[in-house]
């Protein structure tokens, strides 16, 4: 086994299309599936309405979610090793101590308890970037499959973990590595002599610093195509383009630009935003800043 993929359900779509997302991943990986339900310490034994619109006990409806899920993992991968479990506790601080160990957690972009129109929950939003592990957020059902996985690269110790994170799935899905290297133009004088040469050797040198600083992971992984794109601009339009022919967005939690402390960056919570694919949150294995 390849370690254990970690999945939370709570019935609702987002969270089925998180589920077949890491059952899916599982079986490429050769890895386990843990799916875990948690129920809130708060959440006594009450009438509940599921989604049905019958009333059951919240216990019931708990189970219900597990057997489901489990049920729905084997359609999806037949031989797949899957466990389920039912935890009780606050939902972030219950996955995240679960999750240790395990090569991802996979979470739905909303749960039951989400407001109508929100792109990302509370939840996802607590876990990227906090997890000990790469947080995959998974919004919809993603049919197609684009052999693609593009990640935001920029040197920084986080983007370096999330290009490794990159290879293992694009190696998984005998796929390529799309990496993503933007920058801002810094500001000249529209008056200033040779402005025009002046841009483009800034595009050149940046473009360069791309290929060097991505030659090695060429040489790392030769069996995965590598391709890059020296973007000048904000790299979150970039990478938003990008998903729309990728199977996976993948981010470091922090770039250069972040603050420090800051367990989240804008741009990885802008990319789980307004990303047309799954998006993985990852942080260096040390934890570092």
């Amino acid at each position: 086994m390849a370690g254990q993929i970690v999945v939370a359900v709570d019935g609702s779509k987002p969270a089925t299309a998180a589920l077949e997302w890491a059952a899916d991943d599982a079986r490429r990986r050769g890895a386990a599936l843990r799916i875990v339900h948690v129920r809130e310490p708060w959440a006594h034994e009450y009438p509940f309405h599921a989604v049905e619109g019958f009333a059951q006990s919240y216990s019931e409806f708990c189970e219900g979610v597990l057997a489901a899920a489990a049920a729905r993992a084997r359609e999806i991968a037949p031989d797949l090793e899957a466990t389920t479990e039912l935890a009780e506790g606050t939902v972030v601080e219950t996955l995240r101590a679960g999750s240790s160990g395990a090569r991802a957690l996979v979470v739905g972009s909303r749960g039951l308890g989400g407001f109508s129109g929100l792109v990302l929950g509370s939840v996802g939003l607590g876990l990227a970037g906090h997890a000990e592990v790469p947080v995959v957020v998974v919004r919809k059902p993603h049919r197609d499959e684009y052999h693609e996985v593009v990640v935001g690269f920029d040197g920084s110790p986080h983007s370096e973990a999330a290009l490794e994170f990159a290879f293992e799935e694009a190696r998984a899905r005998r796929g390529r590595v799309h990496a993503v290297y933007a920058w801002e133009m810094p500001t000249f004088s529209p008056f200033a002599v040779g402005y025009g040469s002046m841009l483009q050797e800034v595009y050149e040198n940046e473009s360069r610093a791309a290929r060097l600083r991505l030659a090695p992971w060429r040489d790392k992984h030769p069996d995965v195509p590598l391709v890059e794109s020296a973007v000048c601009g904000h790299p979150v339009p970039a990478l938003a383009d990008a998903s729309l022919v990728a199977d996976l967005v993948v981010v470091g939690s922090r770039g250069l630009g972040g603050v420090h402390g800051a367990l989240i960056g804008s741009v990885s919570h802008a990319v789980l935003h307004r990303a047309h694919c799954p998006v993985a949150v990852v942080r260096p294995r040390d934890g570092g800043r």
